[in-house]
């Protein structure tokens, strides 16, 4: 599978939170976020271990007891289970890869941009 880039295709799933899957596969998926000033995603948790890194922006991000201001071209690692949530203290735009791949995020990709 290839992704091509497009404007085009985000979902607001959240005020201010933007998404977008721009790859997937039978064990990962990679998906961009993005993120409004002041906007808060909510605490959750979920099976898929998620790694990610934050290409513009900044955003405080909670895993578990942890707490860190993420800046650009600093990354991430959430396990599996682990509560997280965040605040999003500048506009931002995130890319996140997901393992196994979130079936519930394939109703976000973009289809006129797979080849």
């Amino acid at each position: 599978m290839f992704g091509k880039k497009s404007d085009n295709g985000y979902t607001e799933v959240l005020p201010g939170i933007k998404i977008k899957t721009l790859c997937y596969g039978n064990r990962t998926l990679m998906t961009e976020f993005l993120l409004t000033k002041d906007a808060l995603l909510p605490e959750h948790s979920h099976d898929n271990e998620q790694i990610g890194y934050l290409v513009s922006g900044r955003i405080k991000l909670f895993i578990n007891d942890a707490a860190r201001v993420v800046h650009p071209g600093d990354s991430w690692n959430v396990p599996a289970n682990a509560k997280h949530r965040a605040e999003i203290l500048e506009s931002a735009v995130a890319l996140e890869v997901f393992s196994p791949c979130r079936e519930d995020y394939l109703q976000y990709v973009f289809k006129p941009d797979i080849e």
